[in-house]
C-alpha cells in the first residue's frame, strides 16, 4: 500500500538518557522522511547529550559514552533538524507521550520554536490500542506476520523507526475498505483522520499540566456558542487551581504565572503559558 500524503511524512524514534523531559537529552534519532511522490528518506543520528549516559540506557541501546563523545550536539544540529522536519507530519510509536514531547523540548532549549501545531501528529501506538489493544513487538508480529526480535535489534531508534514505518503501513493495509468488513473498524489512508484518531487526551502543552474542556458558567452550566456547541477554554491539569481556566487564573493571580516560569516545568509547558498570557493581554 502507498501512503495517501498530501505533504512529507515524517516517522521518527528517539533514545534518550532516560524518561525525564526536563532533565534527560536525546542520544540517537532516526527518521524516514516519505514524501508525497513515494520518495523515502533514511537518516540515523548519534547525538553528544551533553551529560553522562547511565550505564542501564547503554545497556539497552548499546549506545556508550565513548560513541557519542566525538557527535555533534542537538544544539549543533537543531536549525538544520527543524529545517528538514518543517512543512512535515509527525509520526512515531507513542510519539504523542514521549518523543514529540522530548523533540520539542530539545528544540526550545536550543532556541528554536518548532511550531508543532502545523504538523499532524500519528501515533502508530494509539491506533493500535485503539484498534487490538498493545508494545511495538507485538504490533510488528500482529500486522507483519514476523517476530521484531528475527529483523531488528532491540532499543536501536534506526531499527525501532523501520519497524514502526511497517507496523503504520500494516495497519492502513489490514483496516483498508477492501480488507476490513466492519465499517466502523477500518482507517483512513488520510494524515488528518489519523492524527485525530492517534489522540489520546485534550493536552494543550505536551506534557498535559494545561487541557481543553468545556467552559463553565458561575452555576457550573456549560457555556455554548452560537451554534449551541460547548465552547472549549485552558484549564489548568493539576495543583491548587486543577479545573480552572487558565486565563482567569492569571489574571487573579500573576504570580501563579511567575511560579510556573520559575518552576521545574517543561520549556513547552512555559511557552504555551506565555502564549496565553500574550494573547489573553492583547483583549484588554
Amino acid at each position: 500500500m502507498k501512503l495517501n500524503i498530501n505533504k512529507p511524512l515524517v516517522i521518527f524514534d528517539l533514545e534518550t538518557t532516560g524518561l525525564d523531559m526536563v532533565k534527560d537529552r536525546i542520544i540517537q534519532l532516526s527518521y524516514i522522511k516519505v514524501t508525497p511522490n513515494g520518495e523515502e528518506k533514511r537518516v540515523n543520528l548519534t547525538i553528544n547529550p551533553e551529560m553522562e549516559i547511565p550505564k542501564f540506557v547503554t545497556e539497552l541501546t548499546g549506545i556508550s559514552n565513548a560513541d557519542v563523545a566525538d557527535k555533534p550536539t542537538f544544539k549543533q544540529i537543531a536549525s538544520q533538524l527543524a529545517e528538514e522536519f518543517k512543512g512535515s507530519d509527525l509520526a512515531g510509536y507513542n510519539s504523542n507521550n514521549f518523543d514529540v514531547p522530548m523533540l520539542c523540548e530539545e528544540f526550545l532549549r536550543a532556541g528554536i520554536d518548532f511550531d508543532f501545531s502545523k504538523c499532524r501528529l500519528i501515533d502508530a501506538m494509539a491506533i493500535f490500542r485503539k484498534q487490538e489493544r498493545r508494545n511495538l513487538a507485538a504490533a510488528y508480529k500482529f500486522y507483519c506476520g514476523r517476530k521484531m526480535e528475527d529483523d531488528f535489534e532491540a532499543h536501536r531508534a534506526d531499527q525501532d523507526t523501520e519497524a514502526t514505518f511497517r507496523v503504520l503501513m500494516g495497519q492502513l493495509d489490514r483496516y483498508s475498505d477492501e480488507n476490513e468488513p466492519e465499517p466502523e473498524r477500518r482507517l483512513k489512508n488520510d494524515m488528518q483522520f489519523l492524527a485525530e484518531f492517534s489522540k489520546q487526551n485534550d493536552n494543550v502543552d505536551f506534557a498535559g499540566r494545561i487541557i481543553m474542556a468545556d467552559k463553565k458558567d458561575a452555576k457550573g452550566n456549560t457555556v455554548v456558542n452560537a451554534e449551541g456547541n460547548p465552547v472549549r477554554v485552558e484549564v489548568f491539569n493539576f495543583g491548587k487551581y486543577k479545573g480552572q481556566e487558565v486565563a482567569s487564573v492569571l489574571r487573579n493571580d500573576p504570580g501563579y504565572f511567575s511560579w510556573m516560569l520559575s518552576s521545574d516545568f517543561t520549556n513547552n509547558t512555559k511557552q504555551v503559558l506565555m502564549r496565553i498570557r500574550l494573547r489573553e493581554s492583547k483583549l484588554k
